[in-house]
């Protein structure tokens, strides 16, 4: 497993697109048919898997659908457990808001 907490942005882009291409690759699935699947343009995908390329999140998303790994996204967003204790310290902290501008 790769530390993502010590790469750069375009290091862990580069990541994602290797890691896209490979499984694009293990489904013997064409950039092109990649593309009209994901809605992209099949230059958005090549500058998606290319190691230096960024790309918008929309297109990592859309292309992910498309090789079948949206359930993967699940592990992104998920929480780390937290104890009870934490939890009912959470629930009986004040809430905090933004102080709204002043209009000049």
């Amino acid at each position: 497993m790769i530390a993502i907490t010590l790469m750069s942005t375009a290091e862990i882009c580069a990541e994602l697109g290797v890691r896209l291409k490979s499984r694009r690759l293990s489904l013997r699935m064409t950039q092109d048919e990649l593309s009209r699947r994901a809605g992209v343009n099949v230059n958005t995908i090549r500058n998606l898997e290319a190691k230096t390329g960024t790309s918008a999140l929309d297109t990592i998303v859309r292309a992910s659908i498309a090789l079948g790994l949206a359930d993967n996204f699940e592990a992104l967003f998920s929480g780390k457990p937290k104890s009870i204790a934490q939890m009912e310290q959470a629930a009986a902290a004040p809430r905090l808001r933004a102080r709204r501008r002043l209009r000049p």
